[in-house]
């Protein structure tokens, strides 16, 4: 018989990571242990973890509902599904408690790993296994401008070929003019530039602040404008000079309508996908299968997770064989992860066959 544990975990930054919507110091996660009483000693690992004000899942009462998930889905794991990409959609089928996006992914991932030994083998044995690394972006966090432009210079020596820069929340004369120096050191031909606005800037000023931009040859922006303003969103998608990634604006949507209803009225350039805030990896495939059909590119990226919840992001984005870098490099963040055999090298992730996961928690 399946039981499960949760164990709430604070992370803490190992700087003061600026975005549009404030400073971040630390990050509070609640890992979930599942076992099973006819095989003691195996484990199942998985991490639920939200920013408030991003996700709707409520701080106040997210431990007695992660409890309530998960005394309703104990009696579903005693079967094994054919098709673990449709896993968390049989699981919503009768659920009628509030929409826990990280709470899915969290015993999904738990029970993946479960069901594959307690080795954090979630979906991808080749990267589990160190024999595929997935390319990712170099992120720049908002800070000062000069530190900012020198965060941009590390990550073009450590070997990142695609830089990614968080704007929206200083001065735009500034935010401009440290991206005009960066691809001044950086020429499109060599490094593409990700620009992430998290939603903060007004439709109005947005086109104008695009055209400004498209002389540097930007690869895309993220969720230029706040969510919610879909006509606005899709004349945007349709006109400006770069292309647009949806990234906030997917959130709320767990079932394929109002996916595919968003998708269709916007088409976006790319779409941006964190497992922990759409519901999971099933989720996230969803959103990619509909994506593909409807011509649009993606890319996965983590939402400030463990290393428990990064090592099955990058296993999912690991089963596609992305080209495009993902968005993974955020768990170097902390300085109280959990140690694991996850390694960052030349702008890829990999699994290192030499490292071992430390999972107790001090």
């Amino acid at each position: 018989m399946f039981s499960f544990e949760i164990q709430p975990y604070t992370l803490q930054f190992r700087f003061e990571a600026g975005t549009s919507r404030g400073v971040l110091k630390e990050k509070k996660s609640w890992f979930v242990i599942l076992r099973n009483s006819d095989f003691p000693g195996l484990e199942g690992w998985g991490e639920a973890g939200f920013l408030p004000g991003l996700s709707s899942e409520n701080l106040s009462t997210f431990e007695s509902d992660l409890n309530l998930l998960g005394n309703f889905l104990l009696p579903l794991m005693e079967e094994k599904p054919r098709n673990w990409r449709r896993l968390s959609a049989n699981w919503l089928e009768n659920w009628n408690g509030p929409w826990l996006p990280s709470g899915l992914f969290a015993f999904e991932t738990a029970w993946l790993d479960w069901v594959n030994g307690g080795k954090k083998l979630i979906c991808d044995a080749d990267f589990h296994l160190g024999n595929w690394r997935v390319p990712i972006n170099g992120l720049v966090w908002m800070n000062p401008i000069v530190t900012m432009e020198e965060q941009a210079r590390e990550k073009k020596e450590a070997g990142f070929d695609t830089i990614k820069l968080k704007v929206g929340a200083l001065n735009w004369t500034e935010e401009f003019e440290l991206i005009q120096r960066i691809r001044a050191e950086m020429p499109a031909s060599e490094f593409k530039i990700r620009l992430d606005a998290n939603g903060a800037w007004e439709l109005k000023e947005a086109f104008q602040k695009l055209e400004a931009l498209a002389p540097f040859e930007i690869d895309s922006i993220e969720q230029p404008i706040a969510v919610g303003q879909i006509e606005g969103l899709a004349d945007l998608c349709r006109h400006s000079p770069i292309p647009i990634a949806l990234d906030e604006e997917l959130n709320g949507k767990p079932y394929d309508h109002q996916k595919f209803n968003l998708l269709e009225a916007v088409e976006p350039q790319f779409i941006v996908l964190k497992p922990s805030l759409l519901g999971g990896l099933g989720q996230t495939n969803q959103w990619i299968s509909m994506a593909e059909d409807l011509g649009i590119d993606w890319w996965i990226t983590s939402m400030l997770e463990s290393n428990v919840g990064l090592n099955a992001i990058s296993q999912l984005a690991a089963q596609y064989r992305p080209f495009l870098p993902q968005g993974l490099g955020t768990g170097q963040l902390y300085t109280n992860n959990i140690s694991s055999p996850l390694s960052i090298s030349n702008g890829e992730i990999f699994s290192d066959p030499d490292l071992a996961w430390q999972t107790n928690l001090k």
